[in-house]
């Protein structure tokens, strides 16, 4: 089924606003040397809590793991909003929010040390966005609006 150049630029609006968020939490780990997940780690809850707690507890690993989430946010997030690769962005984009959600899942029973941003129930703003992230992986927009545009054209 053809999509209309409107929900194309649609599509491609919401890959450039999530593109923006995750650029910019990630350049905010980049450039804050001092930043860690460790503390996110140790908060973690659900069936994956074990793993999460084993990432914390090893230094090297988690030095490993701080880069690999800093870096990974910048990447995928550069990649959504100029519009290049972005089908490849995605796919790490949901890896990574899967991450996020498997470790602070909103299951009834399960509190953290740090608040949320509301009163959530097994959805959570973490869940919307990697189900917009695989919205945009079966309709990638960079060939509308975005710099693979240009590549495609030689």
């Amino acid at each position: 089924m053809k999509q209309s150049k409107k929900s194309d630029f649609s599509i491609a609006i919401l890959r450039v606003l999530i593109g923006w968020h995750f650029l910019y939490e990630g350049l905010v780990k980049v450039f804050q040397p001092a930043w860690t997940s460790k503390a996110y780690l140790l908060d973690s809850a659900g069936w994956f809590r074990n793993f999460y707690f084993w990432l914390a507890g090893h230094d090297k690993v988690l030095t490993f793991t701080d880069a690999l989430n800093a870096w990974g946010l910048t990447l995928i997030g550069f990649s959504l909003v100029i519009g290049l690769m972005s089908r490849w962005a995605a796919l790490g984009g949901m890896f990574i929010l899967s991450l996020y959600y498997l470790s602070h899942p909103p299951f009834p029973g399960l509190s953290y040390l740090f608040p949320s941003d509301g009163s959530y129930f097994i959805v959570n703003k973490t869940l919307i966005e990697l189900f917009c992230m695989f919205l945009l992986y079966r309709n990638p927009t960079d060939n509308q609006l975005g710099l693979q545009r240009l590549f495609n054209r030689k």
